[in-house]
């Protein structure tokens, strides 16, 4: 749009401004960033090669589209990033309820104000953001809410008869005229009020309550939906499928890259007394905690695993660190293993269990969950352990002091709110240990070779290598032979 922004109509038609359907400003938005080489959706991370070129595909078609993925899948982020592709600001003749075009009046309001004012008519600028609306799919949403009714208050307030076009008060949609209008989880709106929207998407007008009147809007639809809701709560009525365009399918993150930029550009971990120092192959085990729960039997997959589970589970863990600093007075904030177990809360309430999880109970689906993710983890960065059946068969030879070292029935007890010093100690009694974790994990300070050598210890306990016991917030990892003997006498 030219910097020199008219004000009347006469002025707009001076300009030399020409009518644009929202769909043709989308398309040619999107040439021309495509071209300058912009980014088209800034904040969507894994979808460069899958999602992104068939919304691109949806817009250089001029498509209405629906996009159809499990929950934390960024369904709605990526529609609220099509406002990127709006203009800065769309002309409106000033005051209109459906933001009606200079050039293309469709409503009584911008009709009757050109008639009356000519090419004097007042002409407004809305802003970008303003031409989006969504609305959540509820079962109690009606034909009035999304289109609108008659307003027999308005009649008689205004002293209109009730066949006048303007005692309308208009739905939601047709107030988003000119702009993109999204509806989230489109199954769970009943099928009655579905049927109001195929005039909308098959021939661009509306009409309310039985009016001999069909206004023509300008506007693209977009709808997002769960495939399980397609069966489980709602449907989405074939003759409205038929009419949406494109259905494009979105994804969970395809590798633990994708997932680590997801998590660092969402989650909340800077804090008042700075930003936690989280080496690398913690940040692994974080995102391998979501992987390993997508791959779990325990869980109904159908259902989903939100990228909002890492999310939740790194800012539980960083709010542990920040717990235990308060109470040791330390003001680094590193994380720990044990750390982990303060992120149970944000896994279980993020999953769907099938019934042999049910059983298992919630928090032990979740510690199972973060064990396979730390023994992943672990096989990524240590030499592979040789198994038989399942069962570890031989441990590298590196690792032969370590557990010789609980073969003697010695332990050593990890909590997550002792001092550094402390917790340090504790682990330093283990021969090797240390010399283990700096040699494998590259470990850049201290701090982060302690963490190193508890995730160690950890990773042969997720291998049935050493036992591992918890009293309250106090994990003891001990020799497994001794540990099973003592379960023996006690259950004896």
């Amino acid at each position: 749009m030219n910097k020199q922004r008219p004000t009347t109509l006469g002025a707009f038609k001076e300009a030399g401004f020409i009518y644009e359907t929202v769909k043709d400003e989308l398309r040619r938005n999107l040439i021309e960033r495509t071209r300058a080489g912009q980014t088209l959706f800034p904040g969507i991370v894994g979808y460069e090669q899958t999602v992104i070129p068939s919304i691109e595909n949806a817009v250089l078609s001029k498509h209405n589209f629906i996009l159809l993925g499990l929950r934390g899948q960024a369904k709605t982020r990526l529609i609220r990033a099509l406002t990127n592709l709006l203009d800065d600001e769309s002309p409106a003749i000033k005051g209109s309820p459906l933001n009606c075009h200079p050039l293309r009046p469709s409503c009584a309001y911008s009709l009757r104000m050109i008639a009356d004012h000519g090419d004097d008519t007042e002409i407004e600028w809305v802003a970008r953001e303003k031409r989006y609306q969504e609305k959540l799919a509820t079962p109690d949403v009606t034909i009035a809410d999304l289109i609108g009714d008659l307003d027999p208050i308005k009649a008689a307030r205004e002293k209109r008869d009730l066949s006048d076009e303007e005692v309308i008060h208009y739905g939601i949609i047709p107030r988003t005229n000119r702009g993109i209008f999204a509806i989230n989880e489109l199954p769970d709106l009943q099928p009655r009020i579905q049927v109001g929207l195929l005039n909308i998407l098959e021939e661009n007008d509306l009409q309310i309550r039985g009016f001999p009147i069909r206004i023509p809007l300008d506007m693209v639809l977009v709808f997002t939906a769960n495939p399980e809701d397609y069966t489980n709560r709602g449907n989405i009525i074939t003759p409205l499928k038929d009419r949406i365009d494109s259905q494009i399918m979105t994804h969970y993150p395809t590798s633990i890259a994708d997932a680590q930029a997801i998590t660092e550009q969402e989650a909340w971990i800077g804090r008042d007394n700075g930003r936690p120092e989280i080496p690398g192959f913690y940040r692994e085990i974080i995102e391998e905690i979501a992987f390993a729960a997508r791959e779990s039997e325990f869980i109904d997959q159908s259902s989903g695993v939100s990228a909002r589970v890492p999310i939740s589970v790194i800012e539980n863990v960083v709010s542990n660190m920040e717990r235990r600093n308060l109470r040791t007075k330390e003001t680094l904030l590193i994380p720990r293993i044990a750390d982990l177990n303060a992120a149970i809360p944000a896994i279980t309430g993020k999953v769907e269990l099938v019934y042999e999880g049910e059983r298992e109970g919630p928090r032990m689906i979740a510690v199972n969950i973060m064990g396979r993710a730390i023994a992943k983890v672990f096989a990524r960065h240590f030499p592979v352990i040789e198994k038989d059946g399942g069962l570890p068969m031989k441990a590298d030879p590196i690792f032969g002091k370590i557990i010789a070292h609980f073969s003697s029935e010695t332990s050593v007890d990890v909590t997550d709110d002792s001092p550094h010093a402390e917790y340090e100690t504790s682990l330093a009694k283990v021969p090797t240990l240390k010399k283990v974790a700096e040699q494998f994990l590259k470990t850049a300070s201290p701090e982060e070779t302690a963490l190193g050598m508890e995730f160690v210890l950890e990773g042969l306990h997720q291998q049935n290598l050493i036992a591992k016991t918890a009293v309250g917030s106090l994990y003891k990892y001990t020799d497994t032979l001794a540990t099973m003997l003592h379960n023996v006498r006690r259950d004896d």
